[in-house]
């Protein structure tokens, strides 16, 4: 049984060989890794969570060296050249790592990695282009530097290929330049203003890091608040943080119109709000923050007759039209997180090896578990399990706690007083869900994640948290919760 890996730097691919590697020389005759990364990471290391953390982290010292009253002189500026060299310094220690483990993986005989491309020529056919490129942004521009360095007949194919930005199809897009998240991270020089498209996670994550570094930043929201999958509280909450403590214009309910570039080298974007009234805002420099789509116009794909619509894969990672492909990671469209594409990859694995010894396969089923780096990461919003509104659809009569972070004296002590945090609790007395806007909620999501995923008895936890220390506003959640318990 032949198996090829499309992607095999990235957190899923690499995950998907860990799981297969074992079985080579058994179960599975050849192994093939194909990336044509340059220098070869993924994503997540390369251009997403790892070095955006690390970018965010300077924008907090500022924020909270600026915010904090009990401090004298002018804020600190940002040394963006300094911000980027650092980062860069650890991110290529981290890509080397996972560069090294990927080279190790072909020390097994019968494991070899290409470094180049791939493409369908069917379901069970793929062309290998080593050592070069395949060009065109989508399936009908597909050309190739040279033939097909050689064809492999693959048994099952795991596609990790990752997502891109996703370029909104607005009138005068084409006409502008903008700034990626990628750019952001690599930029020594920044504008003085900007207009901020797609305030969704990146956009979050983003923007305050931007106006820490001098930014005059107008946001576009499409909708009455941020977080839209959060309840109101949490959005309204996030709003008056970014407006206040950042600074930045956020113009809700509004969509997007069209785009031109000014005389002066500036954009203009026209946009108009629910009420119908249209506006013009000007910048020197647009940021696309407009989410990611799966990374599939060069793989031919329809060769294989897959069309990679919404839903085209199943919950088993198995392509929907094509049973010997399998797609794992943010390249399927499901969730675009570090720790779902690697149990995605793992899942991905041995439903390859379920499929081969004709066993059932397996869903991927998983608890919400997301993390966003809001406010510069001193205000982390972060998501474990139910939020309210999914534990009624699931339950009569949810216990649904709240706090304030300013209602914990500690959150003041540390100057952090801004935020809320939500437990759900079901009849029985379970932990069913978590979600925190605040100082420390970030840290907190693994200890509800634990509480969650071995479904703890509220009355069961102990009600001591080390004083004074933020997660005393867990205590403070969970008392309520346990007072609406019957004995």
């Amino acid at each position: 049984m032949h198996v090829v890996i499309i992607g095999a730097y990235g957190s899923a691919g690499v995950s998907v060989a860990d799981r297969l590697v074992d079985h080579v020389g058994e179960e599975i005759t050849r192994l093939t890794l194909v990336d044509n990364g340059e220098p070869g990471g993924g994503l997540c290391i390369l251009r997403g969570c790892m070095p955006s953390k690390e970018i965010i982290s300077a924008a907090a010292h500022r924020y909270q060296a600026r915010s904090d009253d009990r401090l004298d002189g002018s804020a600190p500026e940002m040394d963006l050249t300094s911000i980027v060299a650092t980062k860069d310094q650890h991110i290529n220690n981290f890509a080397r790592h996972r560069r090294n483990h990927v080279h190790e993986l072909t020390e097994h005989d019968g494991v070899e990695l290409v470094r180049g491309t791939a493409r369908f020529v069917d379901a069970e056919t793929v062309e290998l282009y080593e050592g070069r490129t395949v060009t065109g942004e989508s399936p009908d521009q597909i050309q190739t530097d040279d033939e097909p360095s050689r064809t492999i007949d693959a048994d099952y194919t795991a596609v990790c290929t990752g997502s891109r930005l996703n370029v909104p199809d607005i009138d005068g897009i084409d006409d502008v330049s903008y700034l990626d998240s990628a750019d952001v991270l690599d930029a020594t020089e920044l504008p003085d203003s900007g207009i901020v498209m797609g305030f969704g996670y990146v956009g979050m994550e983003m923007a305050p890091y931007l106006a820490e570094a001098g930014v005059d930043l107008t946001v576009i929201e499409h909708d009455d608040r941020p977080l839209d999958h959060a309840p109101q509280e949490f959005g309204d909450e996030a709003m008056a943080i970014y407006r206040e403590e950042f600074d930045i214009d956020i113009l809700t309910g509004t969509r997007e119109k069209r785009l031109e570039p000014t005389e002066d080298g500036g954009v203009r974007l026209y946009c108009e709000s629910q009420a119908g009234s249209e506006r013009a805002v000007e910048a020197d420099q647009l940021f696309l923050f407009t989410g990611r789509r799966p990374s599939v116009d060069r793989l031919g794909l329809e060769n294989a007759g897959i069309s990679a619509d919404p839903g085209f894969v199943e919950d088993t990672m198995q392509a929907a039209d094509a049973e010997t492909v399998f797609f794992a990671g943010d390249v399927n469209g499901k969730e675009p997180l570090l720790h779902i594409a690697k149990e995605q990859g793992q899942l991905t694995g041995q439903n390859i090896l379920n499929d081969a010894r004709g066993e059932g396969l397996q869903a991927y089923e998983f608890t919400p578990h997301h993390v966003m780096f809001a406010g510069a990461g001193v205000y982390p919003y972060a998501r474990v399990g139910h939020t309210a509104e999914t534990a009624r659809e699931e339950f009569d009569d949810p216990i649904v706690t709240r706090r304030r972070a300013e209602d914990d004296g500690v959150f003041k002590t540390k100057d952090a007083p801004l935020g809320l945090a939500e437990m759900v609790v079901a009849p029985d007395g379970t932990v069913v869900g978590y979600q925190g806007l605040h100082y420390h909620a970030d840290v907190m999501a693994k200890t509800l994640q634990l509480a969650v995923e071995m479904e703890l008895d509220i009355r069961e936890i102990p009600d001591r948290a080390f004083h004074p220390t933020t997660p005393e506003i867990l205590d403070g959640l969970m008392r309520e919760a346990k007072a609406e318990l019957p004995e």
